[in-house]
This record gives C-alpha cells, structure tokens and sequence, in this order.
C-alpha cells in the first residue's frame, strides 16, 4: 500500500478505510481505539493550527503502528534501516517505537512526507525545534478521546486555545508521571521541554 496525499478526496478516503482495516487487524482493541482517537484530535488540531488535516490524520492513524512489537523486532528494524539512536532509546521500547513506527510508515506504507514521518518518530519524546505536526501529534496523543488521566480535560482545552502551551503541559505530565515512579527521564525530553519552555518565553 502506498499512501499518497494527491488526487481526490474519494481515492484518499479510500486508502484511509484500506489502511484503518489493516491497523486493526495488527493492533490490540485498545490500541486501535487510542489510534483512531489521535487521528481524529490531530485532524481537529490541524484545521486550527493552519496544518494540512489529511496529513495530521493520516500521521495520527500511523504514530503507533510499531507500539506493539516485541522489543527484539523494533531493534531489529532499526538496525536494518541503519537508522542511528542512542542506546537509552534503543533499549526502551517505550521510545523506540517512534523510530519504528516512522521506519514502517515510509517501508511499509509508502509515507514519503518528512513532515509526517517525523512527527510519528518524535510523538512520544519530542525534540528541539518541534514543527506545528510534530506539535500536533504529540499533544493529540494525550488528549485524544479514551484519554483518562487527571488533568486531561484541562490539557484538551489548553490544546485548542495554545499548541505550545499544551506542549509544554504534556510534558509536565509526563515528567511528573516518571518522577512519581521514580523512573528514569530520557534526556532528549529535557532537553525538548525546555526548547519549547524558551520559545513560550520569546511569544
């Protein structure tokens, strides 16, 4: 299958259905009900932030593809890619499924937009100078609706009012959450807060 953001909008709704039925063949229920919600909150972001919503979609059905892969699989990926990451990133499938879920998007699913792809690679750590659909995607990933933390209402409306302050609340909340597990913080997601911490700043 291979996706390409041109012709008309019945031939991409096509390709969307043909592409909703193979995620969900691959993924757990609950993991296909969060991708459907991250595509449609990343759509619903984009027609606000001035992004193409058919590309924040499509970047949201396929920010998880690579989720729920074994560990060994996703190294393995990597590896045959010759895609370079650290070795904090490379040993946490928590993180390395950004990298995978990219690798696929453009391997497997002929996603060629580097916008698109690097919004699925960067979605869960972020990173130094994020674009608006890097922005998009990590923030709809937790607001999406079967989202249930506490303090996600707060951020869904912070999210249409503000995209980088909804950036810098998602990762507070991250960072919170690991500081409350005593868990380790990986230092691209620093380094990502306090780049998006400056450009609030600058505003």
């Amino acid at each position: 299958m291979k996706l390409q953001l041109l012709g008309s909008k019945e031939v991409i709704n096509i390709m969307y259905e043909q592409l909703i039925d193979q995620l969900e063949g691959q993924l757990t229920p609950k993991r296909f009900a969060h991708t459907l919600g991250v595509a449609k909150a990343a759509q619903s972001l984009a027609e606000i932030y001035n992004v193409s919503p058919s590309k924040a979609y499509l970047a949201g059905l396929l920010h998880d593809c690579g989720k729920e892969l074994p560990l060994s699989h996703m190294q393995e990926i990597v590896k045959e890619a010759q895609v370079n990451v650290d070795l904090d990133m490379f040993n946490n499938g928590a993180l390395l499924h950004g990298v995978v879920g990219a690798i696929l998007s453009r391997n497997i699913y002929g996603v060629e937009d580097v916008n698109i792809l690097d919004a699925i690679r960067y979605h869960t750590t972020g990173r130094i100078g994020m674009t608006v659909m890097d922005k998009i995607i990590f923030v709809a990933d937790y607001i999406e609706e079967t989202r249930n933390f506490p303090g996600v209402d707060k951020l869904r409306q912070i999210a249409f009012e503000d995209l980088d302050k909804a950036v810098l609340a998602g990762y507070d909340s991250t960072i919170g959450h690991l500081l409350d597990q005593g868990l380790s913080i990986y230092f691209k997601t620093i380094l990502g807060r306090n780049d998006i911490l400056r450009q609030i700043h600058k505003a």
